[in-house]
């Protein structure tokens, strides 16, 4: 498999675009039926200035409609929503699109990033999101020229992408998100984390069955071990995709970046196992754009935590259930309690946090060093 940030997938076959919704998926009643016309006059026609970005799945754009009725309306009128148009001849094809339509349809949390409505229109599918103002985490962790988010900011974000993924591995939801990653996690305006892109979950499994077996697909980096190895797929899959979320939030690294290892294929993981188990060493990884503004014993119980979700073998790694009560009782100094998270980084958005060179920072070591 090829060292890469990119999504990874075996091959496919073509899946068909169908002309009847209907007969794929079981849309929700909650889901509003947009026009492709509509669309089109929501966001300018798709004008370049209402791009808001690009991927495997296609281009997202901002757009506006009417909050009662729907109906596109003036720029800076109404509510502003995130729209996605699928690629023709896209990445993760229709076979995914309906995933999202299924599973954001049918599934309503307050970390789940809302699925307002779809549009399906001879070849043209779309789909409508709430806006998320702040982006994506991986913008905040690793866009040059962006102001770094405090350790208190991380921590709450941490525990919100835990809650989002113990409510999909309740018995009530039993879904694998399969993708986790920076990327997928987009925040609103008060840093709240939501996920998004659930075009690659899964049905977790049933009865008496442990895993499910399925093609491989995800992101270098972040995929577990046994199911990059095997296709078995279980919610310990996802507990090890966020112990390397954790782990990026940590550090301010990406999961694989040639960049900040050089030229060896090691990954964020590889490189940061050494530090994780011991309590000595682990500041050494922190981010030094944190300016050593957090709390010792909340990165060490973090560092822990991450360690225990990359564990190897994936009967050792919690739950999730677990990793949010842990994340719940991470320590948190006393002046940064008494400000909520988005008090916080707001201050810092407006003031700036000045950068300095930790005395912690770790050299990154080649591969034989480890």
């Amino acid at each position: 498999m090829e060292t890469s940030n990119k999504p990874f997938v075996a091959s496919k076959p073509h899946t068909p675009v169908s002309s009847n919704l209907k007969a794929d998926t079981s849309v929700s009643s909650s889901l509003k039926s947009f026009s492709f016309s509509d669309l089109k006059n929501a966001t300018k026609n798709f004008r370049s200035e209402t791009l808001l970005g690009e991927g495997g799945f296609g281009c997202a754009f901002k757009g506006w409609i009417d909050e009662h009725m729907f109906a596109p309306t003036k720029p800076g009128t109404g509510i502003v929503v995130a729209i996605k148009k699928l690629k023709l001849e896209s990445f993760q094809g229709h076979k995914e699109w309906l995933a999202e339509v299924n599973y954001l349809g049918q599934l309503r949390h307050e970390n789940l990033v809302k699925l307002i409505g779809y549009c399906v229109e001879f070849e043209n599918r779309l789909l409508v999101y709430e806006f998320m103002p702040k982006g994506s985490l991986e913008n905040h962790l690793f866009k040059k020229g962006v102001q770094p988010i405090s350790w208190v900011t991380r921590m709450h974000i941490a525990r919100q992408v835990a809650q989002g993924l113990t409510f999909l591995h309740s018995l009530d939801a039993n879904v694998i998100f399969r993708d986790l990653k920076a990327s997928n996690i987009l925040l609103d305006s008060d840093y709240n984390a939501k996920l998004s892109d659930f075009g690659l979950a899964r049905d977790g499994p049933t009865g008496d069955n442990t895993h499910v077996s399925t093609r491989v697909v995800g992101t270098q980096g972040y995929a577990a071990p046994e199911y990059v190895a095997t296709g078995h797929l279980t919610p310990k899959s996802d507990v090890y995709s966020f112990g390397v979320v954790l782990l990026e939030l940590l550090s301010g690294r990406r999961a694989v970046d040639d960049e900040n290892f050089g030229f060896s294929e090691e990954t964020l993981v590889e490189w940061a196992k050494p530090f994780l188990s011991d309590n000595r060493k682990v500041l050494r990884i922190m981010d030094t754009r944190l300016g050593g503004q957090y709390s010792k014993k909340g990165a060490q119980a973090a560092a822990a935590l991450a360690l225990q979700c990359l564990h190897k073998d994936p009967k050792n790694r919690p739950c999730m259930t677990d990793v949010l009560a842990s994340l719940e009782r991470l320590h948190v100094t006393k002046d940064s309690s008494a400000r909520t998270p988005q008090q916080l980084q707001t201050k810092l958005d407006h003031h700036g946090i000045k950068h300095v060179n930790s005395p912690h920072k770790a050299r990154i070591p080649t591969t034989n060093s480890l």
